[in-house]
């Protein structure tokens, strides 16, 4: 089978081989405007809920929160989550994708484990996307609590068959050599890995986009690196969703 998805395997120990399920479509690859050469933007790991969902239902319910997910909705007509919805829906013939967004500006990644379970019960979501870092980096909230915080609430969603996308913190200039900034972005990708997730690493995509910007003499301000990475980051969604739903988890265990 022919994937045409430009998406790096996390290689990593602690997670477990993947393998690709027959009978996924073909996807294009990303704009070449949103391509990142040599830099690991999605961590692909299976999405068994969400596979389920599009199998008995053909209908997934996705549920949209955290501290940035406000700015993921961007300038694009319906907002870039809908350029999710059309995407998978055209790839999945009789699919019915509903995205319900509940993002709060600025949130802690602790209040909205509280909201999460909440929203979860009352939209029946099977998918979670959950933008977290930026505002408890910025808050010095301790990395541990961070860590303990999204870990607890990773199982819970697990438990209850609900999978999940962790969208990292923004990339900033400024943030650069901050050491707690840093700190919170290396726990999310450590968690990930920990907990077999998903990811989005918005903050790589963002300084790649950055530094080809200034390497084609057409350097970008950080307003605009943000913004031209609204339109990047729902196309590596989209392709993380549909790659997810093809993928398997196998034993690294010799029989």
């Amino acid at each position: 089978m022919r994937w045409a998805i430009v998406i790096v395997l996390a290689a990593a120990a602690a997670l477990p081989v993947l393998a690709q399920e027959p009978g996924g479509p073909v996807l294009a690859p990303v704009p070449k405007a949103c391509e990142t050469p040599g830099t690991q933007v999605i961590s692909a790991s299976p999405l068994p809920n969400v596979a389920i969902a599009l199998k008995d239902r053909k209908q997934i319910n996705i549920l949209a929160i955290g501290s940035t997910s406000a700015s993921l909705r961007g300038p694009v007509s319906g907002g870039l989550y809908a350029v999710v919805e059309r995407f998978l829906e055209s790839n999945f013939k009789g699919l019915d994708v509903n995205i319900v967004y509940r993002g709060v500006s600025g949130e802690l990644a602790a209040d909205a484990a509280e909201r999460i379970k909440n929203e979860v019960a009352l939209t029946g979501a099977d998918l979670v996307l959950w933008q977290l870092g930026t505002a408890d980096a910025l808050a010095q909230v301790p990395v541990a609590d961070f860590y303990a915080t999204v870990s607890e609430t990773v199982r819970w969603l697990k438990n209850h068959n609900v999978d999940v996308i962790l969208i990292g913190l923004r990339y900033a200039r400024s943030m650069v050599r901050d050491a707690h900034y840093q700190a919170i972005r290396r726990a999310i990708a450590d968690l990930a890995r920990e907990q077999g997730v998903l990811t989005i690493g918005r903050y790589e995509a963002e300084e790649v986009l950055d530094k080809l910007s200034r390497e084609q003499h057409d350097a970008l301000n950080e307003a605009a690196v943000t913004e031209s990475s609204y339109v990047c980051m729902a196309e590596y969604l989209a392709r993380a969703i549909a790659s997810g739903l093809f993928l398997k988890e196998t034993s690294t265990t010799p029989k």
